[in-house]
């Protein structure tokens, strides 16, 4: 990794969470170096401000408190929100992607009806073209024609031919048959491809609603605050990551790691890496932007090994794997409904795109509650 990128990743982590992982490193993936992320003692200046805020009268501290009971309200309400729009946009690109497949198989369909009706019209000329030379032949019953023929052994090779010809005919209108059927089966298949397809929209169309919705319920909520409460709920949210992935750490659990990256998960990691900084955008798969699995499969697709489109069937088609036999390009997924995926990359980190209003960035592996995680690439 040149110095660049480790420079920012170092400056991501320390602005997102300030959650990274001390001690011995736990995967081959050379992540950057990152400050520690558990409490340090104040400096000189903390002790100072500490003093003066001492100082501060007895209501304005009260005051102080409840302003960061409100925000803390206000945290877990946006988390909700965009909760809710993660899960919207799993639907979303759910069906988006259902809608690629059902298209592809309709016109597969379609193709598969044209050829039918070719070869159920050049069956037709040639049944008609049996039937005629069939009519032209016939006429007396074969003793007649046997007793009025000058060569009797004619007659019976005639007879042979004409046995051949009926047996052609016969299989003629089988496969003319099965054609007819393959037709009918195709235009019905076909026709219900449709109705998928419809419905699937319209289920698309009622999930971007509700992702709209949610966002602006998000927006509109931060809007009513005042710069100074914006940057202390900023902090609060930063608190809240800090204490979750210090006590994923303190569980020991960066110890048992230690597994190494497969050829294909460096690929996964180094193109997700190389997109912090752009934003999330609901239903995203790059290159400019991303939502959390347009980021994942986009990785995994560029390693060389695709992956299902959205979080939750990630989470139902990979292998699941242990937390402590995870290895970086391997998939954490969040939440018990599995509405939010990132990679980890080593060293206690993921890599990921969190919500509307951020952009791609790293954060620590345990700063979100873990539902388990899955492996992209075979062992």
């Amino acid at each position: 990794m040149g110095s660049g990128k480790r420079a920012l990743i170092t400056a991501a982590i320390a602005l997102v969470c300030t959650v990274t992982v001390l001690g011995t490193p736990g995967a081959a993936y050379a992540s950057p170096e990152r400050p520690d992320p558990r409490p340090t003692p104040s400096d000189g200046s903390a002790a100072a401000t500490a003093s003066t805020s001492a100082s501060t009268s007895t209501s304005t501290s009260a005051s102080a408190s409840a302003s960061d009971e409100v925000l803390e309200s206000v945290r877990r309400k946006l988390d909700a929100l965009y909760h809710d729009a993660a899960v919207a946009t799993d639907a979303y690109n759910a069906g988006e992607e259902k809608a690629e497949k059902q298209s592809a198989q309709i016109v597969r369909l379609a193709r598969e009806i044209v050829r039918g009706q070719e070869r159920l019209a050049e069956l037709k000329d040639r049944a008609g073209a049996a039937a005629r030379a069939q009519y032209r032949g016939g006429g007396l019953p074969p003793e007649m024609r046997l007793w009025l023929s000058r060569d009797p052994q004619e007659f019976l090779d005639e007879a042979g031919m004409v046995r051949q010809g009926e047996h052609a005919t016969t299989g003629l209108i089988a496969e003319l048959t099965r054609t007819q059927e393959d037709l009918k089966q195709y235009a019905s298949d076909a026709a219900d491809e449709w109705k998928r397809l419809d419905a699937n929209r319209k289920a698309k169309a009622e999930a971007k609603k509700e992702i709209e919705k949610q966002i602006a319920a998000a927006e509109e909520l931060q809007s009513r605050l005042k710069k100074q409460e914006r940057e202390r709920l900023q902090k609060l949210e930063e608190q809240a990551a800090h204490q979750a992935q210090t006590a994923w750490l303190d569980s020991g659990i960066l110890k048992e790691i230690r597994g190494r990256a497969s050829e294909e998960g460096q690929k996964a990691v180094r193109f997700a890496t190389d997109q912090i900084g752009k934003p999330y955008v609901w239903g995203a798969e790059g290159p400019k932007s991303y939502d959390c699995s347009g980021l994942t499969s986009q990785a995994w697709a560029a390693a060389g090994a695709p992956i299902p489109r959205t979080s939750q069937e990630q989470w139902k088609q990979l292998k699941h794997v242990d937390i402590k036999d995870m290895r970086p390009g391997d998939l954490i997924i969040y939440f018990s409904d599995a509405s939010h995926v990132a990679m980890y990359i080593g060293d206690g980190a993921i890599v990921h795109a969190p919500r509307p209003g951020r952009t791609v960035t790293i954060a620590g592996a345990g700063s979100m509650p873990i539902l388990g995680v899955v492996r992209p690439d075979a062992d």
